[in-house]
């Protein structure tokens, strides 16, 4: 009998975690949540425009290839749709890509469409987006965001 007793209290003391060590844990991860979180927090503003300029990179290179089949790049009429159906009136010649060069066009991290004009006002064509404000200009978080702005990206006068 006595050994059932001491083992029911090893029993009691194994099995499981105390309240005071339960409340260690919960005040370590508030302190890390307090540390944490404002610097995760302060930063969306900065991950869509860092979104918006990878977009932008992406549809460039499929625009890139499309002027390698098609000979030039689509009109601002055959626009960005021009990557995921093939567009009326190509070139003589051109080689459209059988199931296009995107699967879908991306939507801007505002959820807005992503803007095409060619000729452009910076270069050979302009593709950009018009930041959270949706409105051409602005400054900061509602700035465009476009391709002539990328490092990297189609500079002023075309490539």
């Amino acid at each position: 009998m006595e050994k059932h007793i001491e083992s029911r209290r090893r029993h009691r003391y194994t099995a499981g975690f105390t309240l005071i060590e339960v409340m260690v844990v919960v005040v370590i991860l508030g302190i890390l949540a307090a540390i944490v979180v404002p610097r995760i927090m302060s930063r969306p503003d900065e991950a869509r425009v860092i979104k918006a300029q990878q977009d932008i990179r992406a549809l460039e290179a499929a625009l890139s290839l499309f002027k390698l089949d098609n000979f030039e790049y689509p009109t601002t009429d055959q626009g960005l749709e021009s990557l995921v159906a093939k567009p009326a009136n190509l070139a003589p010649g051109a080689k459209w890509k059988d199931g296009g060069y995107l699967d879908r066009l991306p939507k801007d991290p505002w959820g807005a469409e992503y803007q095409y004009l060619r000729p452009g006002t910076h270069g050979e064509y302009d593709l950009y987006s018009l930041g959270a404000d949706r409105a051409s200009g602005g400054e900061g978080i509602n700035a465009d965001i476009g391709n002539w702005g990328l490092d990297g990206g189609q500079k002023a006068g075309g490539q």
